[in-house]
């Protein structure tokens, strides 16, 4: 199986990055594991040319989000964890999504009536949500209820099965409750 492990922090030694570093490490290592940091790569904007609808690549010239794509279409199981930023997801791992709407669906705009076709039927997600927020105000959807929002509305229009949301609230304070929530991750990586 091959799992996919998206990091949307910027912060290499964070708590996103602790949490998603566990669960790579705790995979079965039958498994085909790739860890991937959003802020390491290069992906411009979309420019809203439409020219990838219903169904082609994104016709900017190949740069990162073309090979986070083929890497996505590839993996079997995705694990995406992200900080909250306002209650959303950071810039560069929703630039990501923007500029890749036709891996997630299909969707041709002939008529008014027009249903998206979900793309990556079958494959599943488990995400990790890190907030500064204490509980239970970091399920605000201004918090970490926000970020769970913006995720799974992308990954259920692609037909993505969500397994397990952890919500990390109270970040500043992770070393006090570090080994919960490490925990947390390897039962993530063991339910894989």
């Amino acid at each position: 199986m091959n799992v996919l492990i998206i990091n949307a922090s910027p912060r290499k030694t964070g708590v996103t990055s602790a949490l998603l570093s566990e669960i790579e490490t705790a995979i079965d290592p039958e498994h085909s594991v790739e860890a991937v940091r959003i802020y390491g790569l290069r992906i411009k904007p979309c420019i809203g040319c439409l020219k990838c609808r219903p169904d082609k690549a994104c016709a900017l010239p190949d740069d990162d989000a073309h090979l986070l794509a083929r890497k996505i279409k590839e993996a079997n199981v995705l694990v995406i964890g992200s900080p909250v930023y306002w209650g959303n997801i950071p810039g560069p791992l929703k630039t990501f999504f923007d500029r890749n709407v036709t891996l997630f669906e299909y969707a041709e705009a002939k008529s008014m009536n027009y249903v998206p076709t979900p793309q990556l039927k079958g494959k599943k997600a488990f995400l990790v949500i890190t907030s500064g927020s204490p509980f239970p105000y970091n399920l605000l959807p201004s918090q970490s209820g926000g970020t769970a929002r913006a995720l799974k509305t992308v990954l259920r229009a692609g037909g993505v099965r969500i397994v397990k949301t952890l919500k990390v609230p109270d970040s500043y304070n992770f070393p006090a409750k570090k080994q919960k929530y490490l925990e947390n991750a390897r039962k993530i990586a063991r339910s894989i």
